[in-house]
């Protein structure tokens, strides 16, 4: 675990190299994405090495609705009570426990998805967001085409940026594969969306950048 910007913490829940966000707020702690079925267990371990507990966390906002991010979704919501949040386009994605076969562009990511391992406990949102929704002190910012929901947050005090599958971080910055994607068209159109003036950048997948760092990332966004 470790700060990403005043205010928030990444919490690492699968190695080094896939992470969740704790955000704290005046009326308790924000919980943006889960992970796998087994990151329930990392979170609880986070946030209680920080004298808070799980009560403590009233919102879970997933950035979409992809296994990587809900699978202990499920399990974190029934053990915090927190409410649940997700864009209104893929909320029906996580009642139904699986992605559908349009939310992927190739065949190699439909064939993905009829995995069993690849489904998930059906989760009922507690309430959907769109574009420009504020939760607690984090800004929606709706970025369609890793799949048609994808929500990147701007934690307004600090400008950090919480950029969920928009874009990778695993040793250099990328947009992931096509074939795992929604629309990858209109994926790379939505990086005209995200603010250019972030602080620091937290990945679902890789490491975070920080000061200087933030640059590389406009200049990717840019390219």
């Amino acid at each position: 675990m470790s700060e990403l910007a005043p205010g928030i913490v990444r919490i690492p829940t699968r190695g080094d190299g896939e992470n969740c966000f704790l955000v704290a707020d005046e009326d308790g702690l924000t919980l943006v994405d889960v992970g796998w079925k087994s990151a329930p267990t990392a979170i609880r371990q986070a946030i209680e090495s920080t004298g808070r507990t799980l009560a403590d966390v009233k919102r879970i906002v997933i950035t979409h609705a992809h296994p990587d991010h809900v699978r202990g979704l499920a399990e974190m919501a029934a053990r915090t009570g927190a409410e649940v949040l997700i864009h209104e386009l893929e909320a029906p994605w996580l009642a139904a426990g699986r992605v559908p076969r349009s939310g992927r562009s190739g065949a190699f990511g439909r064939a993905v998805d009829r995995l069993p391992l690849l489904h998930w406990e059906p989760v009922a949102a507690t309430r959907t967001v769109v574009d420009g929704a504020r939760i607690g002190s984090l800004r929606v910012i709706h970025t369609p085409g890793h799949s048609p929901g994808h929500i990147v947050l701007l934690h307004e005090p600090s400008k950090a940026l919480l950029v969920g599958d928009a874009v990778f971080n695993r040793g250099e910055l990328s947009s992931g594969h096509d074939a795992l994607a929604a629309d990858p068209v209109v994926r790379d159109a939505s990086y005209a969306l995200m603010p250019r003036d972030a602080t620091a950048v937290g990945f679902a997948h890789g490491a975070p950048l920080v000061g200087d760092a933030v640059a590389s990332l406009n200049t990717w966004l840019d390219r």
